[in-house]
């Protein structure tokens, strides 16, 4: 049961479920996510956390930044038939084929790009803000 409903909680709100879809052809840095659903780093990784402790997701660390993948093969089967009902009902949604079409070029700029750019300039790892400031004059 409690499997059950943090999976349920997880699917209960559009954004996550844009970014559970926008994992289905391949991993993607918090840039490309953050860039994708325009929201805050900070919430994007709030909305990961929720995923990934639904066991939705898996993530990795290269140096500052964090990668978000669908959760691997040996997740629980309830995870698979969650994933699995979400792609099929929503695949031709118009939202996530355009999500998808911004996707496609989104991918075409490398994360580390794309994570200098932000105008907040928090990152990945969203500790390069202090150390900016830090480093300032």
């Amino acid at each position: 049961m409690r499997e059950f409903m943090a999976i349920t909680r997880a699917l209960a709100d559009e954004q996550r479920v844009r970014m559970l879809l926008a994992l289905r052809r391949q991993e993607l840095c918090v840039c490309q996510i953050v860039e994708l659903v325009g929201l805050a780093t900070s919430t994007v990784s709030k909305h990961m956390s929720i995923l990934k402790q639904a066991r939705l997701v898996d993530s990795r660390k290269d140096g500052r930044w964090i990668y978000y993948r669908l959760a691997c093969e040996d997740a629980p089967e309830l995870v698979s038939q969650a994933t699995g009902w979400v792609f099929e009902h929503l695949e031709n949604d118009p939202r996530i084929r355009r999500d998808q079409e911004k996707l496609a070029e989104i991918c075409q700029v490398d994360p580390h790009h794309l994570c200098a750019a932000r105008s907040d300039r928090q990152g990945c790892g969203n500790k390069s803000r202090r150390r900016n400031k830090a480093a300032r004059p």
